[in-house]
């Protein structure tokens, strides 16, 4: 694939001009050559086009840091927000795909950790659908008769309570499945426990999502309700089962009836 192929390909699949695509493949691929071990990204220096390789090159040690601030860079370097920058970067995977041969690409997909899975997908021409954060916040703040601010408070109270509940590596998995917007109550709620998942009833758990949100537990109830059918929407089959068969029998009032 020659470079013009490559931005054809990026600006497309945005919708681009020239000048724009190229600034997000070049803010996508010298993010990547920070995160990558030096000898992938030699191996892509050997099969891009020469007009990318300049992107590519390093010569500093990889960074070990997650697919959120892999985003935040990207958005950084490119001037966007970051919603922007994972919708470029998609595609900037996506011409990737289409450059690198079949065995480069699954050596990029195994240098990379698994939460970076919905980038490396489309390298891998395995489409993985993630609703825009700005859908599931206007599904959980129709579902709750919320303001669009009101149904952002809602969902990270019940994001990050949840993350507290559940085991940490399902809660990397929802990660992958969920919008980067999302991120950060499941990584707080992650962080913010000592190790194991937090067991907790159904009490416990609105009495921690209305004291978060600053709303009463009927209200906590009614929004975390509105939040696990969005949540149902937007992950997998599998992945909300994982998630849902780690709570007791009593959560059953708050999920959504097949």
């Amino acid at each position: 694939m020659d470079y013009e192929e490559f931005l054809e390909i990026v600006s497309r699949q945005t919708g681009l001009d020239a000048e724009a695509a190229e600034r997000a493949i070049q803010a996508t691929l010298e993010t990547l050559a920070r995160r990558l071990s030096k000898g992938e990204s030699r191996d892509l220096l050997r099969q891009l086009p020469a007009e990318l390789k300049p992107y590519v090159y390093t010569d500093k040690d990889p960074e070990a840091f997650d697919v959120d601030e892999f985003l935040r860079r990207v958005a950084e370097r490119e001037q966007v927000d970051v919603e922007e920058a994972e919708r470029h970067a998609r595609a900037v995977f996506w011409a990737l795909g289409g450059a690198l041969d079949a065995k480069e690409v699954a050596d990029l997909a195994a240098d990379l950790p698994e939460e970076f899975d919905p980038l490396v997908a489309e390298a891998q021409r395995r489409h993985v659908e993630v609703m825009r954060s700005s859908e599931f916040l206007s599904r959980v703040a129709r579902r709750a008769g919320l303001d669009a601010e009101g149904a952002e408070r809602a969902t990270a109270a019940v994001l990050e309570t949840l993350a507290e509940r559940i085991a940490a590596g399902e809660v990397r998995d929802l990660i992958r499945e969920l919008p980067v917007r999302l991120h950060p109550p499941l990584r707080r709620g992650i962080a913010g426990r000592p190790g194991t998942a937090t067991r907790m009833g159904l009490e416990e758990f609105l009495r921690r999502v209305a004291e978060r949100e600053g709303v009463s537990l009927d209200q906590a109830r009614e929004h975390a309700a509105a939040v696990f059918a969005t949540l149902r929407e937007a992950i997998t089959d599998k992945e909300f089962f994982d998630v849902t068969v780690q709570l007791p029998n009593e959560y059953w009032t708050l999920l959504p009836r097949p």
